[in-house]
């Protein structure tokens, strides 16, 4: 394969395809002779640095060549394996996923959240519990047994009329019991 025609521009989506002409623009080496020279230096000391400076650009150009090529094979390869990028993908997160689980900062975080629910889970049994015993101890109460009282004693009325063939409710201004007038102490 020929890899002077080559796209050797890395972030070109057409890289390491032939193209019709090169990316790259080269130093043009009659403007960078026609440039004073820097100070301090003596023509022959720059004639060798622009040497150099051709020889390395050159280089670069090759490297890159050179990676584009090993880029496609690395691709050919996976292919002919059967590796896809949603597999290497996966397996990528995986292996990130398993080195922050081993992290100290993720253990760290991870004890001290459990901790934390630990003692939430615990604050929030012992309100529960003081609850319950409110509530119990309301439930005990002489104001409350006076209610349960009442409404027991409703409830048996509209049941026991119920009962008896009658679906109106009773009056309390015509029944024989003590009228429900007094007032409730809550």
């Amino acid at each position: 394969m020929d890899s002077a025609g080559q796209d050797i521009n890395l972030n070109s989506p057409n890289k390491g395809l032939l193209s019709d002409s090169m990316t790259d623009v080269p130093v043009d080496t009659g403007v960078a002779a026609r440039t004073p020279a820097v100070e301090g230096l003596t023509e022959a000391e720059e004639e060798e640095l622009r040497a150099e400076l051709t020889k390395v650009e050159e280089e670069i150009v090759t490297l890159r060549q050179v990676l584009a090529a090993k880029e496609r094979h690395c691709g050919e390869l996976k292919r002919r394996l059967g590796l896809s990028t949603l597999g290497g993908l996966k397996q990528n997160l995986s292996r990130s996923w398993h080195d922050v689980q081993v992290s100290n900062a993720y253990k760290k975080t991870q004890e001290t959240l459990s901790q934390a629910g630990q003692k939430t889970s615990a604050a929030l049994s012992t309100v529960g519990s003081a609850i319950s015993r409110k509530l119990g101890d309301m439930r005990n109460s002489a104001t409350f047994k006076s209610f349960e009282d009442r409404v027991g004693t409703i409830k048996s009325k509209v049941v026991g009329d119920r009962e008896n063939g009658s679906d109106s409710l009773p009056s309390s201004a015509g029944s024989g019991d003590k009228p429900l007038s007094d007032p409730a102490p809550f």
